[in-house]
């Protein structure tokens, strides 16, 4: 039997990107995957592809940053399919503004709250569960950028970035003993819809330099795949071609 068949796993922007390339992988290897969104139409594509391969999911469209989104999102999990097992933390915003000179505290706020503070909140609602089970997996898309700051990715994203990597940490170091393990995936360039936000979006010989989503995706499952006794804590991953990105740096600091 395959290692995630009849899982449970949350995945966050499961419309497009690396959450859609995860969410259809997972589907593929006989898990039952919960997709979670803003944007219901993109949703509804990835529930049909997933549908149409004869894999099992259900569309949740949710804003991470509303109150109660996370018990929403987990309690919709569990009364269709029961206790969740994984919980992949892909969704991920950023600000127009990368110069620490011209980002504001609104701004600021925003993307910490969506990739930090939304990633916590899931966590703490599959966590009794998990807890309960000895059983359960977090997978968490950050960014190489928290390692290595960079204006192409701007000082709020790569903040946000490091901080929620620290958590990932803190999870390890609270409840690995009581079967629960974490993991921070550090991307390096891929080719996803939110490189279109920068201030000098890639064309398309610099975007084939770039990693595609379906590699972040193997990534994750191989992560996921691992026996429970055996955690992966964090991934560096990077294309293999590195390209000249002062032009880009250049025009990040001009915003």
């Amino acid at each position: 039997m395959p290692p995630l068949n009849n899982q449970i796993v949350i995945v966050t922007g499961a419309g497009s990107g690396i959450g859609r390339a995860s969410a259809l992988a997972f589907a593929a290897e006989g898990a039952s995957v919960v997709l979670v969104g803003r944007r219901t139409n993109l949703l509804t594509a990835t529930l049909a592809e997933i549908n149409e391969a004869g894999g099992t999911a259900i569309s949740v469209p949710a804003d991470l940053v509303e109150p109660n989104a996370a018990e929403t999102i987990v309690a919709e999990a569990t009364s269709t399919f029961g206790a969740v097992d994984m919980l992949i933390n892909n969704a991920g915003t950023n600000t127009t503004a990368r110069s620490i000179r011209t980002t504001d505290a609104t701004s600021m706020d925003y993307v910490m709250r969506v990739n930090v503070t939304g990633p916590m909140l899931l966590t703490q609602a599959v966590l009794p569960g998990m807890l309960e089970r000895r059983h359960g997996t977090i997978i968490t898309v950050g960014s190489y950028a928290a390692i290595n700051a960079s204006p192409m990715a701007g000082a709020a994203y790569a903040a946000s970035k490091s901080a929620v990597a620290n958590l990932m940490e803190n999870i390890n170091h609270e409840f690995r003993n009581r079967g629960i393990r974490a993991c921070t995936i550090y991307p390096g360039e891929v080719d996803t819809p939110i490189l279109d936000g920068r201030a000098l979006v890639p064309d398309d010989d610099a975007r084939r330099t770039m990693m595609h989503s379906d590699d972040m995706a193997e990534i994750i499952l191989l992560c996921a795949r691992l026996p429970q006794r055996a955690l992966i804590e964090q991934v560096i991953v990077r294309p293999t071609q590195l390209r000249d990105t002062q032009a880009d740096v250049e025009a990040a600091l001009e915003v």
